[in-house]
Formats: C-alpha cells, structure tokens, sequence
C-alpha cells in the first residue's frame, strides 16, 4: 500500500471491531484516497473498492459533489444499497440463487428472498481490497485495487483475481478498468460499478428532472422479482425507451416502483462505445458514459429511503441515479444471453469511461 499523505483519513479496520486476524500487513487497513486534476476531485475506499466523492464544477463554478454516498468508512462498512461500490462476483441477480456450469450444479448464497444479488450477503462490495498502486500525480493520476476471491465464495466456484483501475484521463474523463482472472475453474464473472449520481449535486434533491438518453433499441423484460424472462424485446412504445432524450419524470410514472431495468445496447459488444448520456440542466453538469459491455443497468434509486447521507442529508427514494454497464443479469442461467463465463487462464475485462462537462 501506498504511503498516504496526513490529509487522508486512514483508519483501521480494528476501530470498528471488524478485524479477521492480523492488522500487521497494510492491506488489512482501510483508507480513503485522493485522486485530483485541476477542478476535478475524486475519493475512494478500499472497502469495497468505492467511490465515495466526485467533485466537480457547475455552470457558475461552485464545485458540488455528485455522488450519494457518507461521511465515514465506518458507514460504508454497514451499507445496505451499495453506494460507490463495485459488486460482484456476480453483479445484478440469479435466478434461485443456483446454476449449472459443465454439468456440475452450484448452490449460491442467497440474500435477496430465494435469489441471489450482487455476489451475496457478503459480495465484492463487502470486503476489503488491496491497494496495489496509488499515484496521485503526472499525467495519469490513478489507483489500483486487487481482490482474490476464494474457491467457494457465497458458493461461486474456483479462485479469481480480480482489479479495478481507476484513472484520471484528460479533461474532466474518469476510465474504470476492471479485470477478473479465472484460476482453476470456470466461473461466471459481471463485475459492475455502482455508483448513485445526482448531477445536481448529491444533496440536491431527486434526479427525476434529469435528462437522460440511453443508447439501446432493446431490453430484457423482467418478472416480479426483477429476474429477467429470457427475452429481449424493442423499447419502442414502452416507457423503457431512452432513444431520444427526456426526462426521467416524463415517463416514469408508467412504472409501477421506477426504472430498475438492463438495456442491450446498440453496437458491438467489445468495443467501447456510447452507452448514456445524463444532463441536469439546473447545474449545466454533463455525464457522458462509454462502456464495452453488452449491457447496463438503468436503476433510479427507487428503494431509496431515510438513508442517512452527507453533511446529515437524508436520500429519499429517486435521490440518485445509477448507470451499471455489465453482462446480462442472470446470463447463466439463459443461453441465449451472452455468455459470462470466465475459463482457467482467461481473463474478464470490463472497460467504462466516464466523459464529464458543462454546459452554460
């Protein structure tokens, strides 16, 4: 672990009673770190490999932060909606919280009723992540999180070493790098990160005014527990389409609980291209989000409530917005989805890149 300038908080897992052995080494401490450029200000944790802060600019140059998230890391140590975080080893749900995989059956954690929802009750937003590089100067101010996930864990089969690169690019541009490594198994692996946004500012209000437009023709229909059917179906005359953009309060009234829903995108899976782009017209703030995902989940903070936030602010439901570029939910278990196994050797790679602007 990086040496970490006095500014920084570093705290040690021991004062929250969280200890599992040791404290010797420096990966057993969680601290939070600065990545900086110019006007541009973000902060992380190594719990969870989370963003905490992003700082930037409005139209009038007072600077807001535009993600939902807490004071202390104690907090996020005891979080129930994952702000910031990235979740996993299987992002979104499973279906049974149960799947087959070369004729073997797994039996999963499940945490959310009989399904399982990203990783388990204690998933990769749960845990503590080495600090491999931490550079907060040059060009290409970033920091590296690691992870080894065990043969076994909330019951996913074999070994996976996984990373999430965070990096300040150009102006005003975030990149998020995630990589996951099978070891001796096959695997299913969607890593997905999982930031609520507000671009009004985190302490705001509701984003419900927000523009928004999504870069997909269709999307995978879900049942009542949010499990999708195994179709794929056009968003033309539902309120799922984002085409053309509107704001969220323009149609999410056709929902009965909000948006909570994964888009196909348009374009060749693989390759980085447009997934969304948020406006809030009040700030001039802009999010311009690139992925090579095959999909993202567009997710309104719809079971939001009397979370305890910031400064004291209080999220209600709709306070934040969440873009998660990933695979399909529950992919392993519909073949028709693209496939999210990871075999012994091969390596998961998850690319996004966050382009932020203002707009008068």
């Amino acid at each position: 672990m990086a040496k970490i300038p006095i500014l920084f908080s570093l705290v040690l897992i021991a004062a929250f009673g969280l200890a599992k052995g040791s404290l010797a080494d420096e990966k057993d401490k969680v601290g939070i770190y600065e990545l900086k450029k110019g006007n541009f200000c973000l902060k992380f944790t190594n719990w969870g490999a989370t963003i905490i802060s992003v700082v930037l600019p409005d139209k009038h140059g007072k600077p807001g932060d535009v993600v939902l998230g807490y004071d202390s890391v104690k907090d996020y140590t005891n979080d129930t909606v994952y702000f910031g975080a990235i979740v996993g080893r299987v992002a979104n749900r499973i279906a049974g919280a149960q799947f087959t995989l070369n004729g073997t059956h797994y039996k999963l954690v499940a945490n959310e009723g009989k399904n399982i929802l990203h990783g388990g009750p204690k998933g990769f937003s749960d845990v503590i992540w080495n600090v491999k590089k931490y550079k907060n100067k040059g060009h290409a101010s970033s920091i590296v999180f690691s992870y080894h996930s065990y043969d076994g864990e909330e019951g996913f089969p074999g070994g996976v070493k996984v990373s999430v690169a965070y990096t300040l690019l150009g102006e005003k541009q975030l990149s998020v790098n995630m990589k996951a490594k099978a070891l001796k198994k096959a695997t299913p692996v969607n890593l997905a990160q999982h930031s609520y946004w507000n671009l009004g500012g985190h302490n705001s209000g509701d984003i419900l005014s927000e523009e928004v437009q999504i870069f997909a023709s269709s999307y995978t229909p879900v049942d009542s527990s949010l499990i999708p059917t195994g179709k794929i179906e056009s968003v033309k005359g539902t309120p799922y389409d984002f085409l053309n953009s509107h704001t969220i309060k323009s149609t999410i009234n056709k929902l009965p609980n909000g948006y909570d829903i994964n888009y196909v995108l348009d374009g060749t899976p693989g390759k980085l291209r447009k997934a969304a782009v948020v406006k809030d017209k009040k700030s001039g703030r802009v999010m311009k989000l690139y992925t090579n995902q095959p999909g993202v989940q567009f997710y309104t903070g719809n079971y939001l409530k009397d979370v305890k936030g910031k400064d004291g602010f209080v999220y209600q439901a709709h306070a934040g917005l969440c873009s998660e570029t990933q695979g399909f939910p529950d992919s392993v278990n519909h073949p028709n989805f693209p496939s999210q196994i990871v075999n012994p050797g091969q390596t998961y790679k998850h690319h996004m890149l966050y382009k932020f602007s203002v707009e008068a």
